[in-house]
């Protein structure tokens, strides 16, 4: 993408009322919708945040869907989840917003228990060991995890990266975590959710096109 399609998504986020940027330390020194997301939304609905959200796929897809929750896509790269505010909003979508952050910071701008499920769709695997912090199913950023979501919240990870997919299952069962359901291949294995094989974002069908399997882990941190 071109420098000069870059500052044009940039300034048109800027007049999208389905999307927030707020500062770091508008963040960390007290987020005003913390705890308060029904007030944004204007209803009691569930919570719903797909973490690290690339062009908003499954954001947009599962709001499509699920029309009594609401979704909130998260990334720190404005220009890509453009496409997936502006869907939203040609389509009318008033259970969508998105926010221009980094992940990191997740329970400073969700209040405890204030989430009921996270999906986090084809993140870095971050392979190397130097990069462990910024696996985003590490066990710090579980930590998070469970700060914001309700008792009975649930992480669902899809990944095409065997080695994310096999860490997170290991940490997750080292830890006495319960796995609800794990597919190493949820193309060819039956009993996916519905959502998982009908939403695909771009990145996957990249993967799809070179033959990579998809994998499927949808798990509880409390």
């Amino acid at each position: 993408m071109g420098s000069k399609n870059k500052l044009k998504r940039f300034q048109e986020n800027e007049t999208f009322s389905n999307v927030i940027q707020p500062s770091r330390e508008e963040i960390v020194s007290g987020f005003p919708l913390k705890g308060k997301w029904n007030t944004h939304f204007k209803n009691d609905n569930p919570i719903v945040l797909e973490l690290g959200c690339g062009k908003g796929e499954y954001t947009v897809g599962l709001a499509k869907r699920f029309p009594k929750k609401n979704f909130i896509g998260i990334d720190i790269k404005g220009a890509r989840f453009w496409k997936g505010a502006k869907i939203a909003i040609e389509e009318n979508l008033p259970n969508v917003t998105f926010i221009r952050t980094q992940i990191e910071l997740v329970d400073y701008i969700f209040g405890e228990q204030e989430v009921s499920e996270i999906w986090i769709t084809f993140p870095d695997p971050q392979i190397k060991y130097k990069r462990t912090k910024h696996r985003m199913t590490n066990q710090e950023f579980l930590k998070r995890y469970k700060r914001v979501l309700e008792p009975n919240g649930t992480v669902n990870l899809k990944t095409d990266s065997e080695f994310m997919h096999g860490y997170t299952l290991g940490l997750l069962h080292g830890l006495g975590l319960e796995v609800v359901y794990a597919n190493h291949d949820v193309y060819k294995n039956e009993g996916s959710p519905k959502e998982v094989l009908e939403i695909q974002t771009f990145y996957e069908n990249q993967y799809l096109e070179k033959g990579k399997p998809i994998t499927f882990i949808r798990f509880k941190v409390n």
